[in-house]
């Protein structure tokens, strides 16, 4: 590190590979941890009883709300303040990181309140049954009552890694997702406090995640500032952190559409369905996560280096990017693949919950391997501000692709089509993404070689 005097050289000038190695490992780690910590969760509710193993599915859905509002303001910040922080700009930069952390601890305590005043309504319409509402809106409860902490976080993590400061975001994360396991363990098998101890050790994680994350911001270990001083409400900025940020809003917003209406296709096959399509979820987030770190570790490059106009660096890290994620990703799918039946046997010891889930994990085990091109293809859109083709292709997944797939397969093949829709969107949404691709590097500029004077 001796040798990058700055952090700008550093992101500029090291080798592509290593850069993206160095930042993509913290954030593997991190989400590693975060899915870890989401299926101890899954675990130990699923001790409990089949409908509560199904309540996590349905707050999975309320979960992928509230990150789909945290991501949209915490990549729509730091896309823009890493290609700022490119052209050395750190005063925009700083205005962009406090205004996007203030909007969403705003909207966190806004999904708080009214989140909790309608409850029910809430769980039923994420895919809830009569049995499993229960546990739902307990475990819900104790979810929004960490929203605020939850979707500011989301900003706070985004800003740390794209600044190219990924270690001290894997340090907030990972702190509160090892709490919350231990947690899970004490409320739920010392103290026998049933799924309100696994949402209660949730809400804390987060919150003691939220404050180790904001300490690095008062302790001055980044660029950028969160005084509230520097956040401005302008419509202007507001509107390109949003607008730069819809990608994530739509990948994420339409995760939750989308868990939500499987909840439902799941209904008429009873709460064992519901919890096996649950688990299965969770199993694949956590194969996923390991292209994900990658990729997140491939944004501060992109942006970065988009912002300094070496457009080389873009496209040796995309590609890097993209073989690495495969790898990664492919030896994890296989060993899940292979293991599918302990894998969810471990989260809920149900023969019928079981036998629905290993068809849908197997399905998705080989449709995974086409994922990490996608990936690359968002983050690359996102990270150099590329709006219409990052919002496009991110609301393939869940959304545009997967949502018609799943009621056109559950209405012709029941629960078949059910176990398989999500793995032919993944190949559909890979297939799509390769025009996008082919034209983005065949107009790609060469690099600009003479230095931008840096602002005063």
């Amino acid at each position: 590190m001796k040798r990058y005097k700055t952090q700008y050289e550093m992101m500029t000038q090291k080798p592509v590979p290593a850069l993206i190695v160095q930042l993509g490992i913290p954030t593997m780690i991190s989400m590693f941890v975060t899915s870890i910590y989401n299926m101890a969760d899954s675990y130990f509710v699923g001790q409990i009883n089949t409908s509560a193993s199904g309540a996590t599915g349905v707050v999975l859905g309320l979960m992928a709300i509230l990150q789909a509002v945290g991501f949209m303001f915490g990549h729509g910040s730091g896309s823009i303040l890493s290609r700022k922080l490119g052209q050395k700009d750190v005063e925009s930069a700083t205005k962009i990181a406090a205004t996007g952390f203030y909007s969403a601890l705003f909207f966190g305590f806004f999904f708080m309140i009214f989140g909790s005043l309608f409850i029910n309504p809430l769980m039923r319409l994420l895919g809830s049954t009569d049995t499993i509402l229960p546990y739902a809106r307990t475990y819900g409860l104790c979810i929004l009552f960490a929203a605020p902490a939850l979707v500011s976080s989301c900003v706070m993590n985004n800003i740390l890694r794209y600044e190219g400061r990924a270690f001290f975001a894997m340090i907030g994360l990972t702190s509160g997702g090892i709490l919350n396991i231990f947690l899970d363990a004490l409320f739920m098998q010392k103290m026998n406090m049933g799924i309100f101890g696994a949402g209660l050790a949730t809400a804390i994680s987060q919150y003691i995640s939220w404050a180790l994350l904001l300490l690095m911001f008062i302790l001055k270990n980044t660029q950028t500032s969160l005084a509230f001083k520097h956040a401005k409400f302008d419509v202007a900025t507001l509107g390109d952190i949003i607008t730069t940020g819809l990608p994530s809003l739509a990948r994420q917003g339409l995760a939750s559409i989308s868990t939500m209406l499987l909840n439902n296709a799941a209904k008429p096959y009873d709460d064992t369905a519901i919890a096996a399509m649950a688990i299965v979820n969770r199993v694949s987030m956590l194969i996923f996560s390991a292209v994900l770190g990658i990729g997140q570790g491939f944004q501060p490059v992109a942006g970065f280096n988009f912002g300094a106009k070496k457009y080389s660096r873009l496209k040796q890290g995309f590609f890097f990017t993209l073989g690495f994620g495969t790898l990664l990703l492919g030896i994890a799918s296989t060993i899940v693949y292979f293991h599918a039946g302990d894998c969810i046997q471990f989260f809920r010891d149900d023969p019928a919950v079981v036998m629905i889930g290993i068809p849908a994990l197997h399905a998705q085990c080989i449709a995974l391997f086409t994922v990490p091109f996608q990936v690359c293809n968002n983050m690359t859109f996102q990270s150099i501000g590329y709006k219409f083709n990052a919002t496009f292709l991110s609301s393939l997944r869940n959304g545009l692709i997967f949502i018609p797939i799943l009621l056109i397969f559950s209405f012709l093949w029941g629960l078949k089509g059910i176990q398989i829709a999500q793995a032919v969107a993944d190949v559909m949404t890979s297939v799509v993404c390769i025009p996008f691709t082919v034209v983005f590097f065949a107009k790609l500029p060469k690099d600009k070689v003479k230095e931008e004077p840096e602002k005063i």
